[in-house]
């Protein structure tokens, strides 16, 4: 994992953002207080927050999966950028964690728009699509433990409606997918959700090499 676009060098990493990156000051504090935790390198990089919250906008999406949350970087910026009808429904099994991020949601304003399940996030999207939630989100952006990425997809892509978009984080795995020399278990998972993902001809995709890799994926 990694908190910053791989594959720059310092100089150009900090002309990037310095040129490219508008955050707002909640989002600047929570990534700062987010640096200091003993799991800071699960923060993502603030231009892949700025990303997606461009993404939403150009969706005019409403309605919004996650599927791993942390401190809430992530969900912040995209409820940000949501409008006030706007609602994400919000998946982790952290307590602690998202004790962060309900923080920061309730001084940014945007914690009505924020439906947080702390809970297996299998189960959540399980109870989602039986109770008919299919085919009624906009947005989807999947951020979880790398072993049920696969598990996670096809959830989300069932309740994505057909249009709607899935944004799978840390495809490039700090560059470890492209050395075949490195073959642990996680890796070698993140490569075959890579190649399943290069062949699934239900949706349209593009890897785009931002922050640890995100893999854009538009539902047919």
């Amino acid at each position: 994992m990694t908190k910053k676009t791989i594959g720059l060098d310092s100089n150009l990493y900090q002309y990037f953002q310095d040129i490219s990156l508008r955050e707002p000051e909640i989002l600047q504090q929570l990534r700062q207080e987010t640096a200091a935790h003993p799991m800071a390198r699960m923060q993502i990089a603030p231009e892949q927050g700025q990303f997606m919250a461009l993404l939403v906008q150009l969706m005019g999406a409403k309605k919004t999966l996650e599927v791993g949350v942390f401190t809430g970087y992530s969900s912040l910026a995209v409820a940000l950028a949501l409008p006030t009808d706007g609602k994400i429904v919000a998946c982790d099994i952290n307590e602690e964690y998202t004790a962060i991020a309900r923080r920061y949601w309730q001084q940014a304003g945007v914690s009505p728009k924020i439906d947080l399940h702390i809970a297996p996030a299998l189960e959540t999207l399980d109870r989602l699509l039986s109770e008919g939630e299919a085919n009624t989100f906009d947005f989807a952006f999947i951020d979880a433990d790398k072993s049920n990425h696969g598990n996670y997809y096809e959830r989300a892509l069932k309740l994505l409606r057909p249009g709607g978009l899935i944004a799978v984080d840390n495809v490039l795995w700090s560059g470890k997918v492209a050395d075949h020399e490195v073959q642990d278990k996680t890796t070698n998972v993140i490569r075959a959700f890579n190649q399943k993902l290069h062949e699934d001809k239900r949706v349209k995709i593009s890897l785009v090499p931002i922050a640890d890799g995100l893999t854009l994926a538009v539902k047919y």
